[in-house]
């Protein structure tokens, strides 16, 4: 393929994105496709020679499409939304052109220096305390990760590195085996299926600590965990706390858990994936109150922040600490720049060597949409969820489990789990709606998150008939319902993220 055929091609691509978000609520949010049903379409190998790309662009509408969940349709109301936007496009087509790879400076000095200040913008965006920022005096920063997965591993294995040299310099008799063998970290039953997956990476085996009514974990419950941990030789490591959960956005206590953490001299690290872009509306910074004791916070711009997936924000107080655990030196790495303050070795922040110009496109869309519009964006969905929750509450089959601040609410048909099972059966296989379950103490609910590209007020109203509508075809009788906690689905937890 040749410049003008790139050109050719590229304009086609623009135009076929641009169709496709327009007219978005067009389409099913959920394909009627089989498992298995590309692979009877597409040839078991590659071709022999080149096809025209025009040929390539039929077969995204016959054979890609027809196989794509629609997660910018304001239809799709399952997990939290996949932040997409033009501008966002736009720097990662650019970022793709460049195909950098900026593990350190030298690398592609713009990629390192726009990512040091794009992550400041953020920071003070958010309000975070300037220990965390790049431009303060101290060892703190900011980093743009893949995922809030890849950003909770890296501060466990960070925290664990930590208490390794400081427990080899306490106990120098102890072995490091020893010591590794004695590490425990602590998070909430209601937090992200990552944070245990974490552990399971870093070795590190995590108590999952049961929560409060609010589903948040306290600063009792965690100080109970840790003495019990210590009376039988373990060393509390790390605690990961959430700031709006997966299954419900329940906040922990993160003053109560961070007073403990100092007490008893852990990490802790923040996992705001996606509450923590609200910060940037002054009026819920109250949720934040205690990070000045945390060593570490991330967020996901890919969820609010109106940057395509993949994009987390994780700022350190420490970033010493990173580099201390993760630095492996080889001379073709070196360079007479590293170390400076304004050109951070990016690659000792991260599991890979490579990196890629993330923060172009984070440039792009902050400048192109401006905090005054991202803003405006939060504000709308959240009174988008509080639109729905009224139209739930009005009826007095529904109820409402959980406070619903944010983006999401929580709901149920009242009575036994079986008939919330029934209707979000019945929602999903007509796949004009596409939500998911989760559980609130026992009881069997439906998570309604507002998502997709342009939610408008009209896309509540019709979320809300066809729920009406499929409660038509079950067998739901509320004369006879009696309020009961559903046992059997306690265990049923949503902690996937995407």
């Amino acid at each position: 393929m040749n410049a003008n055929e790139f050109r050719e091609f590229g304009r086609a691509a623009v135009d076929f994105m641009a169709d496709y978000l327009e007219n978005i609520r067009d389409r099913e949010v959920l394909p009627s496709v089989h498992t298995g049903y590309l692979s009877e379409l597409l040839p078991d190998e590659i071709p022999e020679k080149a096809e025209d790309w025009r040929e390539i662009m039929q077969d995204m509408h016959k054979f890609i499409l027809p196989g794509i969940t629609h997660w910018q349709s304001p239809n799709f109301h399952a997990y939290f939304m996949s932040a997409c936007s033009y501008p966002s496009m736009i720097g990662e087509l650019l970022s793709a052109g460049f195909s950098v790879i900026g593990f350190n400076w030298w690398a592609s000095p713009a990629c390192t220096e726009l990512e040091v200040i794009t992550m400041d913008w953020l920071g003070k965006f958010l309000g975070l305390p300037e220990e965390f920022l790049n431009c303060h005096d101290g060892p703190g920063g900011g980093v743009i990760q893949g995922s809030a997965s890849e950003s909770v591993l890296i501060a466990m294995l960070a925290a664990r590195e930590q208490m390794v040299r400081r427990m080899r310099e306490e106990q120098p008799h102890v072995s490091e085996s020893d010591i590794r063998g004695r590490l425990v970290a602590y998070t909430s039953d209601q937090s992200n299926s990552c944070v245990e997956k974490s552990g399971i990476l870093s070795a590190i085996p995590i108590r999952l600590l049961t929560t409060d009514a609010k589903c948040a974990l306290r600063g009792d419950i965690l100080k109970e965990a840790i003495e019990k941990d210590l009376e039988i030789g373990k060393m509390p490591t790390v605690c990961v706390v959430s700031l709006g959960t997966t299954g419900s956005c329940a906040f922990d206590n993160i003053e109560e858990v961070g007073k403990v953490c100092q007490e008893y001299n852990m990490w802790l690290h923040i996992d705001a994936a996606y509450a923590g872009a609200a910060l940037c509306c002054p009026e819920y910074r109250h949720i934040i109150n205690g990070i000045e004791l945390a060593d570490s916070f991330n967020f996901n711009l890919h969820k609010w922040m109106m940057v395509n997936f993949d994009c987390c924000a994780m700022w350190v107080k420490n970033a010493d600490l990173l580099v201390e655990a993760f630095n492996v030196e080889r001379i073709y790495l070196q360079n007479h720049f590293q170390g400076q303050q304004k050109a951070p070795d990016y690659r000792h922040w991260q599991i890979p060597l490579g990196r890629r110009f993330r923060a172009l496109k984070v440039w792009i869309t902050l400048r192109t949409v401006g905090a005054e519009g991202i803003r405006s964006k939060i504000r709308h969905h959240i009174s988008l969820a509080q639109y729905f929750k009224t139209l739930v509450t009005s009826d007095d089959r529904f109820e409402v489990i959980g406070e619903s601040i944010f983006g999401l609410v929580c709901f149920r048909l009242r009575g036994e789990c079986s008939f919330t099972k029934k209707l979000l059966k019945q929602i999903t296989e007509r796949k004009k709606l596409f939500m998911i379950h989760t559980t609130i103490h026992g009881k069997l609910v439906i998570r309604f998150a507002i998502c997709g590209y342009d939610p408008q007020l009209t896309d509540i109203d019709f979320a809300w008939k066809e729920i009406l509508y499929c409660l038509k075809d079950i067998d739901y009788n509320p004369s006879e319902v009696q309020d009961k906690v559903c046992e059997k689905f306690s265990s049923m937890i949503v902690s996937e993220r995407i």
